[in-house]
């Protein structure tokens, strides 16, 4: 994908001296009293922050923070303690700016935060207007947020078309190689493993993983939907019956490519959903009317972890059973655990997917975890996300 790099301008010297916005995904979990509670995306965006700083740019940074009414900056909204944390992070104070839009002072050499974008009015519109005072702020536009990649808002795609020069920065840079190499030239077999709770909500990516996979692996809600379209009992499981067809319809298309959607051998069963319910492995088709399945069976995903240790690319979007509950956790670990003991290239992306990489401690086994939820899985649908369109044309009209 040809983009502008930000670590190319700054190796060849030109932000030195320039104005340099940055549009960050800062957007952590706060407590009631306004604690940071995880402050992972704060450290992310250091990097590029700290990028700007050593090349002598003169450094504005800004994102999105919960879900403020435009035109109202509630304390609840303002950036002010992710500035704290970030300061904290870096040694030094960050000042917060708010009601920047007109006009921002910073030398080069500083860092300075503007208040939460989404508190302009037409931020999410992206209004022309605001997009164009914005872009006129800086000298370079830097878009580090993969995690609102997927939006085209007035911080992240309209003053990305009016800025001077408009590049991505190296979060984004890096979402862009993991993509291209896990979808656009991803090395073989590629095995993608698709799991929640509803068909209906990534029914979507399972049609456009299905003309380009190799295996298709379903787990969760979305298992049992397929189990279904087998032929196969699920008793009072979580299902979507009215999508039959449409399950049909994806394993018809990955048999005629000489493809495979794996149905489950046996499951693990009990009869409440709850953590301390008794877990029951039986066949999958031996499930009882009354019994709900909460995870894959021993024997499938055993079966699954062979295969993905054999994979030549792997993307993982979702936990294969309720791996909250310790009793329905072994087969999401079975499989987490074959991926990172495969050799495979593996990208992994969604809030449960992410949590259970940090249950069973395989952060370093991944080859790439993916920042954005909504912008990976539109990603996987096959859409051309805002972000990645505008930065391209930008490369190639200036």
């Amino acid at each position: 994908m040809n983009v502008l790099r930000f670590e190319d301008l700054a190796a060849q010297g030109k932000a030195r001296g320039q104005r340099v916005f940055i549009r960050a995904d800062l957007n952590v979990p706060l407590d009631d009293a306004g604690h940071i509670t995880e402050d992972t995306r704060i450290r992310a965006s250091i990097p590029c922050i700290e990028l700007a700083l050593k090349a002598g740019a003169a450094v504005m940074v800004t994102s999105h923070l919960g879900r403020p009414t435009e035109g109202e900056l509630k304390p609840e909204d303002s950036l002010a303690p992710v500035a704290r944390r970030m300061g904290e992070l870096m040694g030094r104070e960050i000042p917060v700016i708010a009601n920047w839009v007109d006009g921002v002072t910073v030398s080069p050499g500083e860092l300075v935060m503007l208040e939460n974008c989404r508190v302009n009015k037409g931020e999410k519109k992206n209004s022309e207007e605001l997009a164009k005072k914005m872009a006129a702020l800086c000298d370079i536009f830097v878009h580090d947020a993969f995690g609102t990649a997927h939006r085209a808002e007035a911080s992240t795609y309209g003053i990305a078309q009016f800025a001077k020069i408009a590049c991505a920065g190296p979060l984004l840079a890096a979402e862009i190689d993991a993509i291209t190499k896990a979808l656009a030239n991803p090395r073989r077999p590629l095995v993608a493993i698709v799991a929640g709770s509803k068909v209906s909500t990534k029914l979507t990516i399972l049609q456009s993983l299905a003309k380009n996979v190799d295996q298709l692996i379903v787990g969760g809600g979305i298992a049992n939907t397929f189990m279904l379209a087998a032929g196969l009992p699920i008793g009072k499981s979580l299902a979507e019956a009215n999508l039959l067809d449409d399950a049909k319809a994806v394993i018809a298309a990955m048999k005629m490519r000489g493809a495979a959607v794996p149905i489950p051998v046996d499951v693990v069963t009990a009869k409440a959903f709850a953590a301390d319910a008794p877990a029951v492995v039986k066949p999958a088709t031996a499930v009882e009317s009354d019994d709900l399945i909460l995870d894959i069976g021993p024997k499938t995903a055993a079966t699954l972890a062979e295969q993905l240790k054999q994979a030549g690319t792997i993307v993982w979007n979702g936990p294969v059973g309720v791996f909250e509950f310790d009793a329905f956790s072994r087969g999401t670990e079975t499989i987490a655990r074959a991926i990172a003991a495969s050799s495979a290239f593996s990208i992994a992306g969604g809030g449960d997917t992410l949590a259970a990489i940090a249950k069973y401690g395989i952060e370093r086994e991944i080859g790439y975890i993916s920042t954005g939820g909504g912008a990976f899985l539109e990603v996987l649908e096959g859409k051309t996300l805002p972000a990645f369109e505008i930065l391209q044309r930008r490369a190639v009209t200036g």
